[in-house]
């Protein structure tokens, strides 16, 4: 299970992740089939129920959606919505702790713009 888990955070987040990373990555795009459950199982080699659990949530964020008898797909849009909801997490999730770290360490928003910038050109 090495292709996908850490110990950070929950399997169904990871394999609800992994799904979005690819609708993000445009991989997957609108009213692509995904893989299915038992696909998704094998592949990452875990319980049906934890991956029904990550699909499911995509389901009801109006990001996939059911074809009775044929399978999931990517929802209309799908791609803006995870976009929107990943800027709003943003903050929260990573500038707030780079800001205070960056406290921490005395680094102005000079020298901050100057480590953003060096590593955007490394790219």
């Amino acid at each position: 299970m090495s292709k996908l888990l850490n110990e950070k955070k929950p399997i169904y987040e990871q394999i609800r992740d992994w799904l979005a990373d690819q609708i993000i990555d445009e991989t997957l795009v609108e009213h692509d089939k995904v893989p299915s459950t038992n696909e998704i199982v094998t592949y990452f080699k875990v319980n049906h129920i934890t991956v029904s659990k990550g699909v499911t949530e995509l389901v009801e964020e109006g990001v996939l959606y059911k074809k009775r008898g044929v399978g999931m797909f990517v929802s209309e849009d799908a791609r803006g919505k995870l976009l929107e909801k990943r800027r709003e997490g943003f903050v929260e999730e990573y500038l707030k702790p780079l800001l205070e770290e960056a406290g921490k360490l005395d680094l102005s928003k000079s020298d901050i713009q100057k480590m953003i910038d060096m590593n955007r050109s490394e790219k």
